[in-house]
């Protein structure tokens, strides 16, 4: 169904069936010509008005899709979230063992090729779990909003 009214009368709103086209415009147009005929209609028209100076009313946006869109957002940002701390679970003791490891560069103690080298391709694991640590830090941060807008489209009406 679409509706449509005219800019001398905003409160005279004609349905028709369909979507809006020529041809809705056109049943429009004629049942605005059977109100004038019937004398129902409050306002002249002035010559030469036709179907395309019709207005579309359309129905504001409903807060019930807005609230529809906030919780997928909140989802999203949650499953976000999880994915990130698996992230940072299975890189963490990796990491923390290269952390320690770097340790040895401050020291005196000497070093072979062997261990430096495994050092080397260890920082790439402790830069990847770095990052992530920290994308899931803020992620968290963002999540506690969502976990919000969760607990009150969950909450039943009588609580």
């Amino acid at each position: 169904m679409v509706q449509y009214t005219i800019p001398q009368s905003p409160d005279l709103i004609i349905t028709v069936p369909g979507k809006d086209s020529a041809k809705a415009r056109d049943k429009a147009m004629d049942r605005l010509m059977e109100l004038m005929d019937a004398g129902q209609l409050p306002t002249e028209l002035e010559e030469g008005f036709g179907p395309q100076q019709l207005i579309e009313v359309k129905e504001p946006t409903s807060e019930i899709s807005s609230g529809e869109d906030a919780i997928t957002q909140a989802v999203q940002v949650l499953s976000n979230l999880a994915t990130l701390k698996l992230k940072v679970q299975e890189s963490r003791t990796e990491a923390l063992e290269i952390r320690q490891a770097v340790d040895v560069l401050f020291s005196d103690d000497s070093v072979t090729e062997e261990e430096i080298s495994r050092l080397k391709e260890g920082f790439k694991v402790l830069k990847n779990f770095a990052q992530a640590n920290l994308r899931y830090q803020e992620a968290r941060s963002k999540a506690e909003e969502a976990r919000q807008i969760l607990d009150r489209a969950l909450k039943s009406p009588d609580q």
